[in-house]
């Protein structure tokens, strides 16, 4: 099992790291909504992760759908293939173009 991170880089981008799985998710809150923020776009670089379960699929749907109700936009940035798969197929592609 391959531990998730959330780095903060700069104020509106964040890398993930590890696996986004129901192994590696836990109950922890993995990213700190501090939305106090003039960004209107948050991005999340995926390039670093190396594995994608539906549980990972829906922490990133959570994190949208938190970041939404601040007036956020969530993109996500170098998306594996492994979950585009997953979006496709959960017909949720369209909420982080």
């Amino acid at each position: 099992m391959s531990k998730v991170t959330v780095t903060h880089l700069q104020e509106q981008q964040f890398q993930v790291t590890g696996e986004l799985t129901r192994n590696s998710l836990g109950a922890e809150q993995l990213l700190n909504l501090n939305t106090q923020t003039k960004h209107k776009t948050w991005y999340f670089d995926l390039s670093k992760v190396s594995r994608v379960d539906t549980v990972g699929l829906a922490w990133l749907i959570h994190c949208f759908a938190e970041l939404k109700q601040q007036g956020i936009r969530l993109e996500l940035q170098n998306i594996p293939d492994q979950l585009q798969k997953l979006m496709q197929l959960g017909q949720v592609t369209n909420l982080f173009e």
